[in-house]
């Protein structure tokens, strides 16, 4: 009989060998940080195998304390999704946490808790969008990640990203194609790994996302939206800030079911003494000045609900948005709510003069830039504010590193300007070709205010139900690379061709660079000749 032996040991060895390679598993997706609250957050991680789902975390870096979570399928191979909540969490304090599956452990990361509202906490948070990889400048992202938000956040602000960074918020197109498996892992996380696995990531769906069962698998967003559209929209209250994730796609955008929980939202918004400001977050934008193919009608119902929760509350609003690959930030006439454009983190610029575009009212600054914002909330009670900033990364033709090319700050309490004096034209007959309207000088008794827009109307009526001009111009409106509002002083106006042998009506009202509009001036009257 022949000895066997060393054929059962070499089959044995084989037999472990390949087996061993199956269930070793390796890190494919770094920790990141997801719905953060001030008692609890959440952990996921992908690795190649493994079911295993366990997070050491602790106050130091000796950890101590073992929580353990859930695995899924991803993609119907090996590979898990690994997902863990933490709980029973102190609130505004930094833990440090490291996740283990199997023998694969990645190394110590670090977080910050929410606080409460009431704890009155400033913070700082952070919004791209149109991540997607442009194949002509494959590593972009990385560097707005690596060059640009990190470098600038230690810089401006100090040492440790969980001190000074609260939060990002990412409006829709995360990668190029959505229902492809490997962009999630290579051209999202991978770029961004050293900032999500610190800072919590809220993204909303975007058209490039193609609606992709990848988006939910790798996101565990707030499940406080409708029911049956989970994830689709949410909402998450950081400190004195109500963050409002919606769904602009098609199919979802003229659903009547998102737009009544919006409304619930913001009505409970509107009773909680605590929230003084209100962000949402949506992909396509209701008006673009670089790329008007992109713009979605549906979005000006968003604005119209942000807008009235605003004027009715007092709180102001922001909507985030994408679509269009460039920067703009404009306000909306009204109401104290701003419209900012937080694009391109990625995707291939849209440049001035490449598609229809047009000059619209509402719009200040637009930038054909790469680029991220941060907004720096101050929750300093009975004076809270936000300002928010444009940090730029240029473009092919200009080069920026962290440039900011564009403020403004927004008090939660209104401090009008001085009602302006309409001075001419005052009781005279002018010629029915039109006149120039001129208004006193700006005035405001808040520090450091200045004159940023002039609102003129003229009509028939005394009760200005019959407008023949209504012109609104802001001290600056850049456009197609020039401020086309430069040497206005705002405090006059040429009318345009007037009614013969008619009597009108006009008057002003002032707002300050705060957004917060004077009283109407005076009402002055002017008749016109007979030709």
């Amino acid at each position: 009989m022949k000895n066997t032996l060393p054929l059962l040991i070499l089959t044995f060895m084989l037999f472990t060998l390949v087996h061993g390679q199956k269930v070793q598993s390796s890190l494919l997706v770094s920790p990141y940080l997801q719905d953060a609250t001030p008692n609890s957050i959440k952990i996921m991680w992908q690795t190649s195998s493994g079911e295993e789902s366990i997070v050491e975390w602790g106050t130091t870096q000796k950890l101590g304390k073992k929580t353990k979570g859930k695995a899924f399928d991803v993609n119907f191979t090996d590979s898990r999704i690994h997902e863990v909540q933490l709980e029973n969490l102190k609130r505004f304090t930094t833990y440090f946490y490291r996740v283990r599956t199997g023998k694969t452990v990645s190394d110590i990361f670090q977080f910050k808790t929410p606080p409460f509202a009431s704890d009155n906490q400033s913070f700082n948070m952070l919004a791209m969008s149109d991540i997607q990889k442009d194949h002509l400048n494959p590593d972009k992202f990385s560097e707005i990640v690596n060059e640009g938000i990190l470098p600038y956040i230690k810089t401006e602000y100090g040492k440790e990203l969980t001190d000074n960074l609260a939060l990002v918020l990412v409006p829709g197109d995360l990668v190029e194609n959505g229902t492809k498996y490997d962009q999630w892992k290579d051209d999202f996380f991978a770029p961004a790994q050293k900032l999500f696995s610190e800072v919590p990531v809220y993204p909303v769906l975007g058209n490039h996302e193609k609606n992709s069962a990848y988006y939910f698998k790798y996101f565990s967003l707030p499940k406080n939206g409708t029911p049956a559209y989970a994830e689709h929209w949410w909402y998450k209250d950081y400190g004195n800030t109500r963050i409002i994730g919606l769904n602009s796609n098609e199919g979802y955008r003229d659903i009547e079911q998102q737009y009544t929980w919006l409304k619930e939202v913001l009505a409970e918004a509107a009773k909680t003494p605590d929230i003084d400001f209100v962000f949402a977050q949506l992909h396509h934008p209701h008006k673009s000045e670089l790329w008007i193919p992109g713009e979605e009608e549906s979005t000006g119902k968003v604005i119209k609900l942000l807008e009235d929760f605003t004027t009715k509350t007092g709180k102001p609003s922001i909507h985030f948005f994408g679509h269009t690959h460039g920067y703009s930030r404009g306000q909306s006439k009204d109401h104290k709510h701003l419209w900012v454009n937080v694009a391109s983190a990625g995707g291939a610029i849209d440049n001035w003069g490449e598609f229809e575009g047009r000059d619209y009212d509402e719009f200040t600054v637009t930038q054909d830039e790469y680029g991220f914002v941060m907004v720096e909330v101050d929750a300093t009670e009975g004076r809270p504010k936000f300002t928010l900033k444009r940090i730029s990364r240029g473009n092919e033709n200009i080069s920026r590193s962290n440039e900011k090319t564009d403020e403004i700050t927004i008090f939660a309490k209104s401090h009008k300007p001085e009602t302006p004096e309409a001075i001419s034209p005052k009781g005279e007959n002018i010629a029915f070709t039109g006149t120039t309207l001129k208004a006193g000088g700006f005035a405001s008794s808040f520090e450091g205010a200045y004159h940023a827009a002039t609102h003129w109307q003229i009509a028939t009526n005394a009760d200005f139900s019959d407008l023949i001009l209504d012109s609104w111009k802001q001290s600056e409106n850049w456009y197609y690379l020039e401020n086309r509002q430069e040497g206005d002083d705002l405090t006059d106006e040429a009318s345009k061709r007037l009614k013969p042998d008619t009597t009108y009506f006009w008057r002003v009202r002032y707002r300050d660079q705060h957004l917060n509009w004077s009283d109407w001036s005076n009402t002055l009257t002017f008749k016109t000749n007979t030709p």
